[in-house]
């Protein structure tokens, strides 16, 4: 049955930006009955539809596969052994593995029997990982144990921290199955199911206490907001799991809905995109997540490669592009490809939320759905909350779906909701129409982001940055904004090998923030002076996220002489003049 997605008014007046006064929003839409436990999920498909392939990953030419009855029995194995090792309600088990079968099984595992399982970003584990940082987050979680199975990985986060006890073989894993059962018998809603670490690009990493009744809600409400889309999914998927996009929403919407998950080995970067194409010939998905680094590449290969649009968008359901809105000039581009390959429009949707809220927040739903420009309205169970911060609004959430706190960490947990319980996200946002909150909510990037000129004007690098992709037109692939106590925006731009080799370039890009200045002749939105980055964003300097997203802080920090040059008088060479 179809719902209506609009938000109701609860509290709070006018709502323009300069407002004083709060405005809280929900759906008009209650939130259906959700279970217990997530692994419930895992019980009843083993016992409805055993046979069913529920994940698989790449081995040579070939798919690996499991189905939901092998999975549930090699759980139960595995969970026994977790219990006799040690792992317990307070003492959680670290995993720092690639996305993959055995990551899943030992992952459930370890939920089956009610021990908290910390999924850990790779990039601690790297060559070039910093040890004191790696030692600073065990340090924090204190888990009883780390499933490691790279050899290489394994052997630095033990240098790391040498008193940790490292699990390297899944298969070695075989404990009491009954023993598991009973501690499964006694997992309820508020126990821990997961601790998620954030970025910790301004500090130390703040382990995000997730229960499984924030991510049995949140399924429910994905569920509710797209019921065709979240029905027997079959989804080609790269996102880490230590993420809560790919880790709690695309993994339980396989988990939830009985569908089936391709991991996938590729990445939205140069030279490990092409591993997505591969899987995106052989594999048709119904429903389809990226981020906007990774649309950008997609679209350029379905414009070229007829086959593998024509396989893509052969049951293809939905588009989900999560944190903001698409920009119009690849929401243009898309709708041309549906046409051509599917005769029909695919719906783009965007949706909003955080680690702290399991993810989903916001979505754009329902038969009158929000609009295009937004990240939608609140799914059904969740309240937002506009709140003045300064001469903006913070978005704040209140549900079932929202953190109880940090691991561990009082203070944290403490600073990180208002008086009336809700939490603070530390993003920015607007009602795209004060009067009509049924248009959605308008993502105004982080706060931390945001920064204010010597005039004390605010810039909003959110929405800068979106506007700029958009008058781009795929020639900008990422843009970073400076300007903090100075009387200019300017903009450092990242293109793509190809593209940064072309002499006319330079003026592709100059031509681009030329039609933004047009239509942003504010000084808070109009960029002064361009430079082309001589190379991408460096993950390993940490200016590009696990999700593939460009860390703004972190680029400024790492950029310092190409920021001095934008600034430089007399005008440095090289430096664009829109």
């Amino acid at each position: 049955m179809n719902v209506a997605g609009h938000a109701a008014i609860v509290t709070g007046g006018a709502s323009g930006l300069g407002a004083a006064t709060a405005r809280t929003l929900r759906s008009e839409v209650p939130l259906r009955a959700y279970p217990d436990r997530v692994t419930g999920d895992l019980v009843r498909w083993a016992s409805t539809t055993p046979s069913a392939i529920f994940l698989a990953e790449r081995r040579g030419d070939a798919w690996a596969t499991i189905d939901f009855t092998s999975m549930y029995e090699r759980v139960r194995r595995i969970a026994g052994a977790l219990l006799d090792a040690g792992g317990s309600h307070g003492r959680p088990l670290a995993i720092v593995a690639d996305n993959g079968i055995d990551h899943a099984a030992v992952a459930l595992a370890a939920m089956y029997a009610g021990i908290p399982v910390s999924p850990i970003s790779t990039g601690y584990a790297r060559s070039d990982a910093d040890p004191a940082r790696v030692a600073a987050l065990f340090a924090v979680l204190r888990p009883f144990a780390a499933f490691v199975p790279d050899t290489a990985m394994a052997a630095r986060i033990a240098a790391a921290v040498p008193q940790l006890r490292i699990v390297r073989d899944a298969a070695a894993l075989d404990g009491d199955r009954s023993a598991a059962d009973r501690a499964h018998d006694a997992v309820g809603p508020d126990t821990i199911a997961k601790i998620l670490f954030t970025s910790g690009s301004t500090g130390t990493p703040k382990g995000v206490i997730t229960t499984n009744r924030m991510l049995c809600a949140n399924q429910t409400m994905l569920e509710q907001v797209w019921p065709e889309a979240t029905r027997s999914p079959v989804l080609v998927d790269w996102a880490p799991w230590s993420h809560t996009a790919a880790g709690n929403k695309t993994f339980g919407m396989v988990l939830r809905n009985g569908g089936t998950l391709y991991v996938d080995e590729g990445k939205p970067a140069p030279g490990a995109f092409d591993a997505t194409l591969r899987n995106l010939r052989e594999i048709a998905p119904t429903f389809y997540f990226n981020v906007p680094r990774g649309w950008t590449l997609l679209f350029e290969a379905l414009e070229r490669d007829e086959t593998l649009a024509t396989r893509f968008f052969s049951r293809v359901r939905i588009l989900l592009n999560a944190g903001a809105s698409i920009p119009e000039t690849l929401r243009g581009r898309l709708a041309v490809l549906a046409q051509r390959y599917a005769g029909r429009e695919i719906p783009v949707v965007s949706a909003w939320g955080a680690t702290e809220t399991a993810p989903m927040a916001t979505a754009v739903w329902g038969p009158r759905p929000a609009s295009s420009e937004t990240i939608g309205t609140p799914v059904p169970g969740v309240e937002i909350k506009l709140a003045p911060v300064e001469d903006r609004y913070e978005l704040r959430v209140r549900g079932p779906n929202v953190t109880p706190g940090y691991w561990r960490d009082p203070v944290s947990t403490a600073a990180a909701f208002d008086e009336e319980g809700f939490f603070k996200s530390g993003d920015a946002g607007a009602l795209l129409d004060p009067g009509d909150p049924s248009r959605g909510i308008v993502f105004g990037g982080r706060l931390s982001e945001n920064f204010k000129l010597s005039s004390g004007t605010w810039v909003n690098a959110g929405l800068l940055r979106l506007d700029v992709l958009d008058a781009g037109d795929g020639t900008i692939d990422d843009v970073v904004f400076a300007g903090a106590d100075r009387d200019e925006v300017t903009a450092l731009v990242f293109v793509s090998r190809a593209l940064a080799r072309d002499p006319a370039t330079a003026e592709r890009v100059r031509a681009a923030f030329a039609r933004h200045n047009e239509r942003n002749p504010a000084g808070s939105t109009r960029v002064a002076r361009v430079a082309i980055a001589d190379e991408p964003p460096n993950g390993a300097r940490g200016e590009l996220t696990d999700k593939g997203s460009v860390n703004q802080r972190r680029v400024l920090q790492n950029r310092t002489e190409d920021v001095a040059r934008l600034y430089a008088e007399p005008l440095a060479a090289g430096i664009i003049v829109p």
